[in-house]
C-alpha cells in the first residue's frame, strides 16, 4: 500500500530543535510555506513544565518523556569493528531528546564559541608543528569555512538566545574581563556576564596565582530579563537549579520552546506537525533531486510529503541514520577508508578534579544554567603543542547548575559506597565540596564511525544505527594533562582533599558524559571527505541541507550547542540569499 500524499511545501524541515526551529523561522520569514515534522510530542512549557512537579529529579533526570523512548528505537554500541555491537537499553552516556525542541530544551545552557583554530585545525597545526603530530589514523579535518565568514552568525544565535557573558576580544582588541584567547567578535554579548559564586571565585583566585585568566563562562540562562532577535521575552534567571536535563520552569534558559517557537507559532506559512518520524528521503529517478519525505504519522500510518527544500535538522545520530536509510551518499567503509556517511563520528573528552572542604560551605542549590567561572588558558592553541605531544585541549571550569540531591553527591575517595559510612560522608560533604571540570576536544578516528546495524531493528522493522567508538591515545594524553593541571589549580584552592577522576581506558555507554555526540554527515571542501559543502547542502542531492552536530568533521574543547546554532544561521541565510535566488549546487 503506497503512503498516502499530502499537499506539496516549499520546505520540510526535520526536527524542531536548536538547528530545526532557527531554520524554520528563518525560511518562514523569506515567506516560504514551512512544515516542521517533529517526532517528540507537543508541550506547553508553561502546564507541562509547572512548579513544583517539574523538581522531580527520578522522572527527568532518569525516567522523562522529554527523551527518546529507548524501547522503540535505541543504537547499538560496541568499542571496535571486531566486536559485535549491543543495544543501548537505558540512557546513559548522553540523553537524546524525543520531544518539541528535542535535545536543546534539555541542554545546560552552556554557550561557548569555538575558537577560530578550530575550523582550520588540520592545516594551521600541520603548518605550525608538521603532519606527525597528528596520529597516522586520525581523520580530523577543516571545515570547510573560516572564522570571518561565520562570526556574524554567531553573533545572530547569540541575539536569538540571550546569551550573557563579557567579550575578551571586540574586533581585535582583548578587553578586560573576558577571554583573552577568544577570537575577535563584532560586538559584545547581548546580556551581561554572570555574577561570580563563592566557588568561582576560590577557583579564580586559584587561577591567578597560576599565571592564569579567569572570566565569566557565556550562559544562554539569562541574566536579566531579555527580549530577543524575534520579540520573544525572556525571563531572569532565578538561579534554582534543574537546569540541565529539564525544561526550565520560568522560561529563562533559551531553548526552542522559549526563543523561536512563540514566534514561529504565530506565522500564517508555518506548520508543526507533532509525533511524526521521518524514515526516508525520497528521491526522483536520477537519485539526484529530493522530492520530499515519507513519515509515520501518529495513528502509524505512512504518509509522504513532497517539498522542494528538505532540511534534515535533527540530532547528530537521526540525520546520519536518515542519510543511511534514504540511501543518499556512499556510506562510510573503515575497512577501505572510502565512503563519507558515518565517517569522523566523535564525542567530547572530560576530565573532572572533586575538592573537598573542612572549613568552608556553599550552596549548592544556587545555580543554573552554566553559571560558571572559567580559564581557556589549557586550550591547544595557548600552547606549544610539540611539547605536550597531541592534538586538541580543555576548557576547566568551576560550575554551579545548581546541585540535585540524587546525584549530586561527590565523596572522597575509599569512602564505601553504602552504610553509615557513606551516609556520614554524604552528610558531612555535600555542602562542602566543589569540581573542577575539564572539557574536552575530541578528534576523529578512521575506527570511529556509524552506521547501520546488521541484525538489530526499531519498533518499524528499520535498522538501528550502529556507533563504533573507544577512546585513541590522543585523548588519554590530553586528559592526563589537563589532569595534572587541574590538579595543581585544585591545590592552589587549599582543599582538605581533592581527587581526580581516572584517564578512562574503554568508552563505556552506561555513564553520563554529556549529550555532545557530533559527526557522521560532516561539512567540508572535498565530497570525498565530506557529506556536505560549507553551506551543509548535500554534494549529491542539491536540495537537500543537513544541519546540526553532524557537521562536525571533529569535537572541540567547548560545548556544540552554539556552533550549531550558529550553523543554522549560517546556513539559513545561504538558502534565502543564494539558493532560493538559483538554485542548485551553492558550490
Amino acid at each position: 500500500m503506497s503512503p498516502r500524499k499530502m499537499k506539496s511545501v516549499d520546505a520540510v524541515v526535520v526536527g524542531s530543535g536548536v538547528a530545526g526551529s532557527i531554520i524554520c523561522m528563518e525560511l518562514a520569514n523569506a515567506g516560504l510555506d514551512v512544515l516542521c515534522l517533529e517526532r517528540g510530542r507537543m508541550v506547553d512549557p508553561q502546564k507541562d513544565f509547572a512548579t513544583p512537579h517539574v523538581y522531580d529529579e527520578l522522572h527527568y533526570e532518569r525516567h522523562s518523556d522529554i527523551f527518546q523512548n529507548l524501547s522503540r528505537e535505541t543504537l547499538t554500541f560496541r568499542n571496535s569493528v571486531g566486536e559485535r555491537a549491543l543495544p543501548m537499553r537505558e540512557m546513559g552516556g548522553f540523553k537524546l531528546g524525543e520531544v518539541v525542541g528535542g535535545a536543546g530544551v534539555h541542554w545546560g545552557g552552556n554557550a561557548r564559541r569555538f575558537f577560530p583554530e578550530d575550523f582550520e585545525l588540520r592545516t594551521r597545526v600541520e603548518q605550525q608543528y608538521g603532519k606527525a603530530l597528528f596520529p597516522e589514523d586520525c581523520t580530523a579535518q577543516d571545515w570547510g569555512v573560516q572564522w570571518d565568514e561565520i562570526e556574524p552568525y554567531y553573533d545572530m544565535f547569540e541575539q536569538i538566545y540571550g546569551v550573557g557573558g563579557k567579550a575578551g576580544n571586540i574586533e581585535g582588541q582583548i578587553q578586560a574581563g573576558g577571554s583573552p584567547h577568544e577570537g575577535p567578535r563584532s560586538r559584545e554579548y547581548p546580556n551581561p556576564p554572570t555574577k561570580r559564586t563563592p566557588q568561582g571565585q576560590i577557583f579564580a583566585d586559584a587561577c591567578l596565582k597560576l599565571g592564569y585568566t579567569p572570566y565569566q563562562g557565556a550562559t544562554a540562562a539569562m541574566t536579566q530579563d531579555y527580549r530577543n532577535l524575534y520579540r520573544n521575552m525572556l525571563s531572569e534567571c532565578q538561579m534554582g537549579g534543574f537546569c540541565s536535563s529539564y525544561v526550565c520552569a520560568h522560561g529563562a534558559k533559551a531553548t526552542p520552546l522559549s526563543a523561536v517557537m512563540p514566534a514561529l507559532y504565530k506565522k500564517n506559512n508555518f506548520e508543526l506537525r507533532s509525533q511524526c518520524n521521518v524514515i526516508k528521503v525520497t528521491t526522483d529517478s536520477t537519485g539526484k533531486q529530493a522530492t520530499g519525505v515519507i513519515y509515520i504519522d501518529p495513528r502509524g500510518q505512512e504518509i509522504y510529503q513532497p517539498a522542494s527544500i528538505v532540511v534534515l535538522a535533527a540530532y547528530c545520530f537521526n540525520n546520519v541514520r536518515l542519510l543511511l536509510l534514504s540511501g543518499i551518499g556512499e556510506p562510510y567503509d573503515p575497512n577501505t577508508g572510502r565512503g563519507v556517511v558515518g565517517r569522523n563520528y566523535a564525542y567530547q573528552s572530560i576530565g573532572r578534579v572533586d575538592l573537598f572542604f573542612d572549613d568552608r560551605e556553599f550552596n549548592p542549590f544556587i545555580g543554573g544554567g552554566n553559571i560558571n567561572t572559567s580559564i581557556d588558558d589549557l586550550d591547544g592553541h595557548v600552547n606549544d603543542r610539540a611539547q605536550l605531544g597531541f592534538v586538541g585541549g580543555v576548557c576547566a571550569s568551576v560550575a554551579n547548575r545548581g546541585a540535585t540531591p540524587l546525584i549530586g553527591k561527590p565523596v572522597p575517595p575509599g569512602t564505601p559506597r553504602w552504610g553509615p559510612a557513606w551516609k556520614k560522608a554524604v552528610a558531612h560533604n555535600y555542602l562542602r565540596t566543589f569540581s573542577i571540570v575539564a572539557s574536552g576536544s575530541c578528534m576523529s578516528y578512521r575506527q570511529n564511525y556509524l552506521d547501520l546495524d546488521p541484525a538489530y531493528k526499531d519498533a518499524y522493522g528499520l535498522p538501528l544505527l550502529r556507533m563504533t567508538f573507544d577512546w585513541h591515545d590522543n585523548e588519554r594524553k590530553l586528559l592526563q594533562w589537563s589532569n595534572e593541571r587541574c590538579m595543581e589549580i585544585a591545590r592552589a584552592c587549599n582543599p582538605a582533599s581533592y581527587h581526580a577522576r581516572p584517564v578512562p581506558g574503554k568508552y563505556s555507554v552506561v555513564p553520563y558524559g554529556g549529550t555532545h555526540n557530533v559527526g557522521g554527515a560532516v561539512m567540508g571542501l572535498d565530497p570525498k571527505t565530506s557529506v556536505v559543502n560549507k553551506y551543509l547542502q548535500s554534494w549529491d542531492v542539491p536540495n537537500l541541507f543537513v544541519v546540526g552536530g553532524s557537521a562536525f568533521p571533529q569535537n572541540a574543547s567547548n560545548g556544540p550547542t552554539e556552533t550549531i546554532g550558529m550553523l543554522a544561521c549560517w546556513t539559513a541565510d545561504a538558502i534565502k540569499e543564494s539558493y532560493l535566488g538559483r538554485p542548485g549546487p551553492l558550490m
